[in-house]
């Protein structure tokens, strides 16, 4: 493949499934220009890497780790700001009271944080969960095996549970 095709490709490509990078980005960086960063770091790393991806996978597979190894060293080398994991709005239209919306706004205010206190790998893996992939794409994604990845969200829901039990009492 020559240079100009191979970089037609990219670009399709990054832009068919740039909402990977903005949600890497938005869940290890607090602020815009951190964010800014690192989405061009991503889209560096990927730009590279390029020629070597053979389609074994799927490319959001692939994307997804050279995405989350990208953000996790960033993130490792600017550890001056918080990362910050937002959970996306529900799908569903809440018909609730004012006061049952609010409850629920502070709950997922909350699980956000406590998201945010993970560990890399942790964090890593729960985004992914959280954007409902299977556990062998997790699995193939982070280059553990599946049942790590069961293992590991078990451990990190009960940890969760925990803590809102901790909260509510």
């Amino acid at each position: 493949m020559n240079m100009q095709n191979n970089k037609e490709e990219f670009i399709k490509r990054i832009d068919e499934h740039k909402l990977i990078i903005y949600k890497i980005c938005n869940s290890y960086c607090k602020n815009q220009y951190d964010r800014d960063d690192l989405a061009q770091e991503i889209t560096y790393q990927l730009w590279k890497s390029f020629n070597h991806f053979n389609g074994a996978v799927k490319f959001s597979t692939w994307m997804y780790r050279v995405a989350l190894n990208v953000a996790i060293t960033f993130y490792r080398k600017t550890k001056t700001g918080e990362a910050i994991i937002k959970l996306a709005e529900p799908d569903t239209e809440i018909e609730d009271s004012k006061e049952d919306t609010a409850d629920l706004e502070k709950n997922i205010y909350t699980l956000q944080q406590f998201l945010n206190e993970l560990k890399e790998l942790d964090k890593a893996l729960m985004i992914l969960y959280l954007e409902e992939k299977a556990y062998s794409e997790i699995a193939e994604i982070l280059g553990i095996t599946e049942t790590n990845v069961a293992t590991r969200i078990s451990r990190v829901k009960d940890k969760l549970k925990q803590k809102f039990l901790t909260l509510n009492n």
